[in-house]
């Protein structure tokens, strides 16, 4: 059989294996405020959570599969080696899910994604062919590239912090008189407001996914140009919200319980910051990170009204998740590509 052909395959099927482990990975962050503040059981969250998850990467548009397709250069080499290269790239950022999901610690898939390619593309073939933006950033003031995608990453934390923020302080205020019943209503809202994070999410993470595989299928000559098939997105969208329904419940406590209290407002204020910093970055193109969002909103919600009951030790520890997440799925693609360079020299 062509090798190129059988690489293709396996990359195709790694992408979608990562996929899955996205939605599993990050399927804590969309149910956790829902479980957490009771509005709806385990089996309600992922049977909503699931539709929208679904929905979102076939209605969402391509902008962020469009910007993570094109961050590494690979056109010029051979497609054996560009497709090797992918598939290191994403067996390191899959490792890296597996392990932070085993220890409990809500990590980004994105930034995982970012370092096990960055990682594989800079030690197999050089860091020229990593497009890294910063000529486009000085030269013309245009994001591009690693600096967008990276732009992306780290602003939306500090976006999500102050949404959370100030959206509780003004329903704070809206409902000041508000009588204990009114919680019933806010667990209520949170049908629509998870169903909004959910599809958002799927709108903007299924989308990595999709950029990879389009840009498989485009290094191994089976397209032409960089544009995403329907059936990419119709298996990226089934992958992810297979994964969402398998759940990766043991970061659910993390956020629904170990950062702050999540009570129905919490969790409401939590859905309606998340989802629409997610959703406009999916339009723009940016490829942001739901377990950033959604674990800054609750920062953010839990500093609005009681800021000394924010578990900032638990924040400190997730803070130093996400900055070692790019280098150890770098180092992790890394490890299989020399795993799978000695494996070809003695098989040679």
């Amino acid at each position: 059989m062509d090798p190129v052909l059988i690489l293709a395959i396996t990359a195709v099927l790694i992408v979608l294996v990562f996929d899955y482990t996205n939605g599993f990975h990050d399927a804590a962050n969309i149910v956790a405020t829902v479980i957490a503040s009771r509005a709806m059981t385990p089996v309600q969250a992922v049977l909503i959570v699931g539709f929208f998850e679904f929905l979102g990467p076939l209605l969402g548009g391509t902008a962020v599969a469009n910007t993570i397709g094109k961050f590494i250069e690979l056109s010029d080499l051979q497609a054996t080696v560009s497709l090797t290269i992918i598939v290191c790239g994403l067996a390191g950022a899959i490792t890296w899910n597996l392990l932070t999901w085993w220890r409990g610690i809500p990590s980004s898939s994105s930034h995982a994604l970012v370092g096990g390619l960055a990682g594989a593309v800079v030690i197999s073939v050089g860091a020229d062919h990593v497009a890294w933006g910063f000529s486009e950033l000085l030269l013309h003031g245009h994001f591009s590239g690693v600096t967008k995608v990276l732009l992306a990453l780290v602003l939306s934390p500090l976006i999500g912090f102050w949404a959370g923020f100030f959206l509780h302080r003004v329903m704070l205020f809206l409902l000041r008189g508000a009588r204990p019943t009114i919680n019933r209503h806010l667990r209520r809202a949170q049908f629509l407001t998870a169903a909004g994070l959910a599809f958002s999410h799927g709108a903007n993470d299924a989308q990595k996914s999709m950029g990879i595989l389009t840009l498989v299928l485009l290094l191994g000559g089976f397209i032409d140009e960089f544009a995403v098939p329907f059936w990419v997105m119709l298996a990226c969208a089934i992958s992810i919200t297979l994964g969402i329904m398998s759940g990766g419940w043991r970061i659910v406590r993390t956020l629904g319980f170990a950062i702050y209290k999540v009570r129905p407002l919490h969790a409401l204020d939590s859905q309606l910051a998340s989802a629409g910093l997610i959703f406009a970055a999916s339009m723009v193109g940016a490829p942001v990170s739901t377990t950033h969002v959604v674990a800054t909103s609750i920062m953010g919600i839990g500093a609005s009204e009681r800021p000394k009951a924010v578990r900032w030790a638990k924040a400190e520890e997730i803070s130093v998740t996400w900055l070692i997440t790019i280098p150890g799925a770098a180092v992790a693609a890394v490890a299989f590509y020399f795993i799978g360079q000695t494996s070809m020299k003695f098989a040679g």
